[in-house]
């Protein structure tokens, strides 16, 4: 006998990592203003790309002389520009405490040769910072997708540090506070919190970073797309509109219009707590039953947007087999789409929680999974 189905389900079973859930109610029709065939570099389009980067500054309170920039290749674009411009003028400290993170220390240690200090933590955990010398540029995920293990807050972060900071954030902003005079890069991609397209990045530079980029030039060759300078000194019109390659102008309308939604919602603040509330339903679900835990062991690093769940039952025989089919059986239900764990990460499920999912939409799933749990661990002891 099988089991009994719950009642209700998500309106919207969109609960991937990235691309993320579009907000609420978006229809193609919210894109008509999107300036097609023309060039983006006519008065359109550079009003457009300035509106992006200002509305992104206003809501997210990013300070007035700090630079924004639309760059190519989403959040690994920015981030991977801004370690190729600043890095190996001083000692380097890569932190990593999941998947990405770990990209990053790759590309740092074996594509630029830096000698680096290297700071790992297992999925779960997080890298002590007390242990972290800001003297030294310090890289690191202020959320790590992979592993929903965010750092609690930047208290731990000096205000006199005299290396930079070099932080993805691409599934914090619009989602964590983020303490700007903390950092001096800050990177992220529009598919993430605002549910906007692909392709696209932001990077923020604080005066410090700009100071770093007219005052060192790294020994190694820059391609084109990742030119910050010229004749020593910053190309200002990448953080004013003046894209470094072609930009898809109705990536552009959408993020514009993804930015226009958040501000009706209240803004940061609004969009915090709309992630708050969401991961808050996945965490009172674990909190009353056994069989599942929060990836993140400690509760002040839990995730509010990628928020990673185990297994944890002595009935499961193979966790990768297990946790593969329950993600299946969401899916096939029409409740869960793009559940499971990272490929990298350790078995289990990964709930994307940001701004753009609704909290009854999270708190509907929450019974289809001990549905897709417990009819597992029944076709795995008839199957026994």
């Amino acid at each position: 006998m099988g089991m009994i189905e719950p009642g209700i389900k998500p309106a919207n079973p969109r609960f991937s990592s990235g691309p993320c859930a579009k907000l609420p109610n978006f229809s193609l029709e919210m894109l008509a203003d999107a300036p097609l065939g023309r060039s983006h570099r006519a008065a359109v389009g550079k009003e457009k790309l300035k509106a992006a980067i200002e509305t992104t500054r206003e809501i997210l309170g990013i300070p007035a002389d700090y630079k924004i920039g639309i760059v190519p290749a989403s959040d690994t674009g920015a981030y991977e520009m801004a370690m190729w411009n600043l890095l190996g003028e001083r000692k380097v400290e890569m932190l990593a405490w999941e998947s990405f993170g770990s990209g990053w220390v790759t590309d740092a240690v074996k594509q630029l040769k830096i000698d680096a200090e290297v700071k790992t933590a297992d999925y779960g955990q997080i890298v002590d910072f007390a242990t972290v010398d800001f003297n030294n540029d310090v890289c690191f995920t202020w959320n790590g997708t992979t592993s929903g293990v965010r750092l609690p807050s930047g208290d731990v972060i000096p205000a006199d540090r005299a290396g930079l900071t070099l932080c993805d954030a691409t599934s914090a902003a619009f989602a964590m506070d983020l303490p700007w005079d903390k950092l001096d890069v800050t990177t992220f991609s529009w598919q993430k919190v605002l549910g906007g397209e692909g392709a696209h990045g932001m990077l923020i530079l604080s005066p410090r970073a700009v100071e770093r980029l007219e005052s060192y030039t790294p020994p190694w060759p820059l391609p084109k797309i990742f030119r910050l300078t010229k004749g020593g000194k910053l190309i200002d019109g990448i953080f004013t509109g003046a894209t470094i390659n072609t930009p898809s102008m109705l990536c552009v309308e959408d993020y514009l219009v993804a930015l226009d939604w958040a501000k009706s919602k209240g803004g940061a603040a609004g969009m915090i707590a709309r992630a708050d509330a969401n991961a808050q339903a996945v965490h009172d679900f674990v909190a009353a039953h056994d069989w599942i835990e929060n990836l993140a062991e400690d509760p002040a690093t839990w995730s509010n947007t990628s928020v990673c769940l185990k297994f944890a039952d002595a009935r499961i025989q193979d966790g990768a087999t297990f946790a593969k089919a329950v993600a299946k059986r969401l899916e096939k239900a029409g409740v869960a789409l793009d559940v499971g764990a990272y490929r990298d990460a350790p078995a289990g499920l990964r709930i994307w929680c940001g701004g753009t999912v609704e909290t009854s939409d999270v708190e509907a799933l929450m019974p289809w999974i001990e549905w897709a749990f417990e009819a597992e661990i029944a076709a795995q002891t008839v199957a026994a």
